[in-house]
């Protein structure tokens, strides 16, 4: 299996991983424990698996965010629960999410066995830690029991590799963290600038000082969107993000990986269809290519 089928097949199960954050129930867990706020939810949640960090640790391995969101959250979270019992409070949402969402018989089904068992597999063949900070943090964390809880857990962990090769890329072409958000919105194919703007936490004054830089670099042009240069960095930012994290999907082969997104996307599209996204989070074009 080559490194742009692993990459097409990692997309086509994201959603089936970021739900998470915008599920009521995992909010409500989170809320349950005395977390206030999506920035608090969303941070403290996420980085719950790499143990009591400060907002720098979350700052570098989150990479787009905006310092002073990540500095809301933390070390506030910790002062009103422990790591572990944030993550375990995100894994009861996930749970209770996934069973209103897909229903008691696809929860209990021998489909969601063998994607579980699929996906795990997947996961259990990504080759090591080495330079994976974040995903370091969550392969620490214990296998779930329940099939749909195992599925999930594995596409976490995927979706972790694969996000910290990705920051791995976007430095190795010179991208910040802001430089990286504002490319990837001048696509067309990703978030709004909009959303992007308020999820990340950046003011539009650091927004509009990047693009104006990036416009000088030669990466976008006067009316924010890509120039050729622009998208060619991009690519080269895809295609080895695609590169680093094939591994664990090559290992298991592509027929493997066919059925797992036989079984998977069909729950993937009840899940988007449940609309758990925020309204206008995404550009035009969003899914039209990587």
């Amino acid at each position: 299996m080559d490194s742009a089928a692993a990459g097409r097949a990692a997309r086509a199960l994201e959603l089936l991983h970021s739900f998470t954050y915008f599920a009521p129930e995992v909010h409500s867990e989170l809320g349950e424990l005395g977390l206030e706020g999506a920035a608090m939810k969303y941070v403290a949640s996420r980085v719950a698996p790499m143990g009591k960090v400060g907002p720098g640790v979350a700052t570098a391995t989150f990479y787009n965010f905006a310092p002073r969101l990540i500095e809301v959250a933390l070390p506030a979270a910790w002062e009103i629960a422990a790591p572990s019992e944030v993550y375990e409070a995100r894994v009861r949402g996930v749970d209770a999410a996934m069973s209103r969402w897909l229903g008691a018989d696809v929860i209990a089904s021998q489909e969601m066995t063998e994607a579980a068992e699929l996906a795990a597999t997947v996961a259990r063949s990504i080759p090591g830690v080495d330079g994976r900070a974040l995903f370091a943090g969550y392969a620490d964390q214990p296998w779930p029991e329940a099939p749909h809880l195992v599925f999930w857990h594995a596409l976490t962990l995927l979706r972790e590799y694969r996000g910290d090769g990705h920051v791995a890329a976007l430095q190795g072409a010179g991208l910040s963290g802001l430089d990286a958000l504002v490319t990837h919105t001048a696509s067309g194919i990703g978030f709004s600038a909009e959303f992007a703007k308020a999820n990340r936490g950046w003011t539009t004054d650091e927004w509009d000082e990047t693009e104006t830089a990036l416009r000088s670099g030669g990466l976008i042009n006067r009316a924010g969107e890509l120039t050729g240069d622009g998208f060619e960095v991009r690519e080269l930012v895809e295609d080895l993000t695609d590169d680093l994290a094939v591994g664990p999907w090559a290992a298991v082969g592509e027929r493997a990986v066919e059925r797992l997104l036989d079984l998977a996307v069909p729950w993937r599209d009840t899940i988007a269809d449940s609309g758990p996204l925020p309204g206008r989070m995404f550009g035009p074009r969003f899914g039209d290519a990587r």
